[in-house]
């Protein structure tokens, strides 16, 4: 269960009109503290991040699960699962064996998953994904978006440089 400040604070969001994700976040921000404060760890940075994105859903931010391509079939199912027990399509039943199992896997992970510098890592490497991974992908896209005269002059100036370079 979401301790009440957070839940407050993603209400205050709501109110102010910002982005489910931005909700989202404070509840990722309490998984965070919790693991930084050792009620429990957390496998990876993306593990703690994903905790925090469910119990989001359940606590119904209206954050939809991801689409099709975009995450493992079983990541989307578990996020189906979470986002329409938040939005009251779904009765959530009480597995208690269930529940202490998971706590007892999560309170055996390490704790400097949500480090700093670990939570840094995450956002370069997701901040790198975003931006194009290759330059062969952009490479393509500029040419879809280009006429046939912009082409081949691009190809004559790419020319003209590697020629340049050569010497």
């Amino acid at each position: 269960m979401p301790d009440k400040k957070t839940l407050e604070r993603a209400r205050r969001d709501k109110r102010a009109g910002k982005s489910p994700s931005t909700q989202a976040g404070e509840f990722v921000r309490e998984e965070i503290e919790h693991i930084r404060r050792g009620e429990h760890g957390a496998r990876s940075t993306k593990q703690a991040i994903a905790i925090g994105l469910s119990k989001a859903r359940r606590a119904g931010v209206d954050l939809k699960p991801p689409r099709k391509g975009q995450a493992k079939r079983r990541t989307r199912k578990s996020a189906e699962y979470a986002y329409e027990a938040g939005q009251g399509r779904r009765k959530t039943r009480r597995r208690p064996r269930v529940a202490r199992a998971v706590e007892r896997a999560l309170k055996r992970e390490p704790r400097s998953t949500v480090s700093r510098q670990a939570l840094s890592r995450q956002a370069k490497r997701a901040a790198s994904r975003r931006s194009g991974a290759s330059r062969a992908a952009s490479a393509r896209k500029a040419a879809r978006t280009k006429g046939a005269a912009a082409r081949s002059a691009a190809a004559r100036k790419g020319a003209r440089t590697r020629a340049r370079r050569a010497k």
